[in-house]
């Protein structure tokens, strides 16, 4: 399959002995019931106009500690025996998998340890223990922090709670396509974000029960294309710094290949400017906060239009714990993007009031100024000149344009950064 390819979707009955079954799921969700946030499901018109697909929404963001993760992570932690529940679990994870785990052991009454790697932002371990974790910082990489966590796990008797190659936590997140398909019946097709594949994988055996011409195809940021890649017979080739941090999995689970072989159509994937434009789009239209990996399945809409032109579409919005600096700096970023903040460069004698009759220009064009930068010892301006950056803020590109074609109409041509 290439990526640019329309995959068939797959008409085929969810095989028997795949790891996790359709009843496993049914299981999970009467064990969730009443624990776990039943999110809302909605049809977004302006992500339809903008997209050209029909895109209907599930707020996983909007559960407790803001992740799906506690779908999965209920549905592990309730079945463990008494001596499991007294020894204790432990999960290796910097992100949703851990705050879930934590959360919800200490509502079941279990001691819980979690393994982070000592550059975990400081925000995510403090929310893990205030759900009464015990945090251990170790190691520099998610691997080691894996090897050192199985250390521990080993040592102290304790049960592991894996992100997501585990048939309970697959099991788990499955539930999430039974929502989905009571509200939308109709859906061609769900777009599902890709780290480890525990989201995915759960919810294509859900979804393919119900519905066996449904397409289950998954996103993945393209600096991890994990999945993308094993489905494809190849090597993945990973790194990278991504905004999509919850799904930068070098590796997805091997239960987890298993069923996405058995179901899923297609992987596609996607670069940064489209998850930054997703994380936006969520916040601006929808008025709702989505992290990197929780924004994938917008992203590859936004990506691929094409490929999903006219469609149907089932979106899981997984995660919404972003850093809000990061939100910040993505939002600001999008207003670059769409010409609603612009940096002008102008050059001009170096005399009292040029720069009130600037503002002026800009002023009257009905155009906020930002910020100025004053420049008199830039060696390519004349010894009598000096240099301006002017950064403004307008309602879009075209408003930005009359801005410059003012500027330069009245004597003063800028140059846009």
């Amino acid at each position: 399959m290439s990526e640019q390819s329309v995959a068939k979707p797959k008409l085929v009955a969810v095989p028997a002995a795949l790891p996790v079954t359709y009843e496993d799921i049914l299981a999970a969700e009467q064990r969730i019931a009443g624990k776990v946030e039943r999110t809302p499901m909605r049809l977004s018109r302006t992500l339809s106009e903008i997209t050209g697909a029909e895109v209907w929404i599930k707020f996983e963001n909007l559960q407790f500690t803001a992740s799906f993760k506690e779908r999965g992570a209920w549905n592990k932690l309730s079945q463990l025996t008494e001596a499991e529940r007294r020894a204790g679990v432990i999960a290796i994870s910097a992100g949703n998998h851990a705050q879930g785990v934590a959360y919800n052991a200490q509502r079941l009454g279990i001691p819980s340890t979690i393994v982070m790697p000592i550059g975990t932002p400081f925000v995510k371990v403090e929310h893990t223990r205030k759900h009464g974790a015990r945090v251990l910082l170790h190691g520099e990489t998610m691997a080691e922090a894996f090897t050192y966590g199985y250390q521990v796990k080993e040592r102290e008797g304790l049960t592991l709670v894996h992100p997501f190659d585990d048939p309970a936590i697959i099991a788990g997140q499955g539930t999430i396509a039974r929502e989905m398909l009571e509200k939308a019946p109709d859906l061609d097709l769900l777009l599902i974000p890709v780290g480890g594949g525990g989201l995915i994988s759960g919810n294509a055996i859900a979804a393919k029960h119900l519905k066996p011409n449904i397409e289950i195809i998954g996103v993945e940021a393209r600096m991890y294309p994990s999945l993308h890649a094993e489905m494809r017979g190849e090597e993945p080739v990973v790194g990278g710094q991504t905004i999509a941090e919850g799904i930068a999995v070098k590796q997805v689970g091997r239960l987890n290949l298993e069923i996405c072989r058995a179901l899923v159509s297609d992987v596609v994937l996607v670069d940064e400017p489209h998850l930054e434009q997703a994380i936006s789009l969520f916040a601006n239209v929808e008025k709702t906060i989505a992290e990197g990996a929780g924004a994938a399945g917008l992203a590859a809409l936004l990506a691929h239009p094409a490929r999903f032109a006219g469609k149907k579409v089932g979106v899981i919005l997984c995660g919404g714990n972003i850093d809000a600096r990061l939100l910040a700096s993505v939002l600001t970023r999008g207003l670059v993007r769409e010409g609603r903040i612009s940096s002008l460069r102008l050059v001009g004698d170096d005399r009292p009031g040029l720069l009130a009759r600037v503002s002026k220009v800009i002023g009257d064009l009905g155009a906020n100024i930002i910020d100025v930068a004053h420049n008199r010892l830039a060696l390519d301006v004349p010894a009598k000149g000096a240099e301006f950056d002017i950064m403004i803020e307008t309602r879009d590109a075209q408003h930005t344009q009359e801005i410059v074609d003012g500027l330069a109409a009245n004597g003063y041509p800028p140059r846009r950064l």
